[in-house]
């Protein structure tokens, strides 16, 4: 309803503080008008997305979103010589603020769904996405928010789009997602207690029966390089369990240092197309207005004023005498020291 009244009033919500001002305003001044359209709306359901909007500010969002918006197009970019350019997206900063990161990776899925046209069966995917850390999408997600997430991994392979969930645990992916996978690349588990073997037995369930491996025990005794894998074949047809060795990674194995990170990050050409704050008029400055023209008109009219001087009463006389403004400059500076020496803010006072 929300979102229906501000696209039918031309009220554009370009970040969080026009979302809260709509929020305020469907709630107090604007509720009738909402509801006269569009039905009515409680106060309590207001407060509750209030309240999640106010959490997600906590973890960041009012610096994460807002304009310029990300462009989809930007990761799909073709160098000079005619490659593909791999782009990273460091998160490290939003590992402890789960809300945010599975939010901005459902937008982002939901506007490469909404964005690409549809591809059919491709020889090879136009864009493969790797989500590492996969388990803070999941983590607090909801129902409703683990169901849009279902649904576009079921549709956006269709767009000519591959993802890859990466974790370290399997079980940090719901059923409903995993059963989407069709390549999967196991690296060794450890059973340290009951519920670690309960957990690799039902990772073992996931994959095809083999005639050659028993998996959950292979699972535990696979080394560093060592991986299972399966995938579909050209049938669409899961293809056998096999044990492997992979190529080690032909890269430096260690993290960048903060000096790199800048270097990398100052030498993209996308730096200086979204390193820039933008504040256009939208939702928050157009209901502040509005409010702001009912109030004028809302006041009664101001009394016509008069040519004559009027005089001036006993008290501004008095307080117009230069001895009872420095009696008051002399008090309002004693009652300012006792306010800081009550705050512990005050300094010594020196006798004349």
């Amino acid at each position: 309803m929300i979102f229906k009244y501000c696209d039918d009033n031309r009220l554009p919500l370009l970040d969080l503080k026009d979302f809260i001002r709509v929020l305020q305003f469907v709630s107090q001044d604007g509720k009738a008008e909402l509801e006269k359209s569009y039905g009515k709306i409680s106060t309590t359901s207001t407060g509750t997305i209030l309240r999640k909007v106010v959490e997600l500010q906590q973890q960041g969002a009012d610096v994460f979103f807002g304009e310029k918006s990300f462009e989809v197009d930007d990761l799909m970019r073709i160098s000079d010589d005619g490659r593909g350019i791999v782009n990273i997206l460091r998160v490290t900063d939003l590992q402890d603020r789960p809300k945010l990161f599975s939010t901005f990776m459902l937008q982002l899925l939901a506007e490469l769904y909404a964005s690409s046209p549809g591809e059919g069966d491709l020889d090879k995917p136009k864009l493969v996405i790797f989500i590492d850390e996969a388990h803070l999408v999941f983590q607090e997600a909801s129902s409703a928010l683990l169901q849009q997430i279902e649904t576009i991994i079921k549709l956006i392979r269709s767009k000519g789009i591959g993802i890859f969930f990466i974790t370290q645990n399997p079980m940090d992916i719901p059923d409903g997602v995993l059963g989407q996978l069709g390549m999967k690349i196991q690296h060794a588990l450890r059973a340290f207690t009951a519920a670690d073997r309960k957990i690799i037995k039902q990772t073992a369930e996931n994959y095809p029966d083999s005639v050659y491996y028993k998996t959950d025990e292979l699972i535990t005794q696979m080394g560093i390089g060592e991986a299972m894998v399966t995938f579909l074949n050209e049938k669409g047809i899961p293809t056998p369990l096999a044990h492997v060795l992979l190529c080690a990674p032909r890269s430096r194995m260690d993290i960048l240092n903060e000096t790199e990170i800048d270097q990398i990050t100052y030498g993209s050409k996308l730096t200086g197309k979204y390193n820039v704050i933008i504040d256009n008029k939208s939702a928050y400055e157009i209901l502040n207005e509005k409010l702001e023209e009912a109030a004028e008109k809302s006041l009664p009219p101001s009394k016509p004023v008069t040519s004559r001087k009027a005089e001036k009463s006993t008290l501004e006389q008095v307080l117009d005498n230069s001895v009872v403004r420095q009696v008051g400059r002399t008090a309002a500076g004693i009652i300012t020291r006792s306010l800081l020496g009550a705050l512990g803010l005050g300094g010594r006072s020196r006798r004349r």
